[in-house]
């Protein structure tokens, strides 16, 4: 009988010195989030565009349904936040820098600039 107390008692023991490390594991680290609204999602904003790294553009303005649009190689089409400065390039190639608002289509322009001589 002696030989059973004491295999349950080593039993015990290395049981409660096993757990006793659990809440150490732990330590130090913060639970996730479960809150959807609290994780980071990318904004579709005008501000979060200023902060993309621009992208130079090649194609032409064109006009469609009254507006200036880009029109890229493909032949995709793209709004311009800043008609007035593209109104001189109106059917001509050029280079469009600035950065892509994916979600709108519209490209923010930074500068528009005619072919290369």
């Amino acid at each position: 009988m002696k030989s059973l107390s004491a295999l349950s008692l080593l039993g015990f023991l290395v049981l409660l010195v096993g757990l006793a490390g659990v809440p150490l594991f732990g330590q130090g680290q913060q639970p996730a989030s479960q809150d959807p609204a609290a994780q980071s999602q990318p904004s579709t904003s005008p501000q979060s565009a200023q902060n993309q790294a621009s992208q130079i553009f090649v194609g032409k303005i064109a006009k469609s349904n009254g507006d200036l649009v880009f029109k890229d190689a493909a032949g995709t089409s793209y709004k311009l936040d800043n008609t007035d400065q593209a109104k001189p390039f109106v059917g001509k190639s050029v280079k469009v820098t600035g950065t892509l608002d994916a979600p709108t289509n519209t490209i923010h322009v930074t500068n528009i600039e005619g072919p290369s001589s």
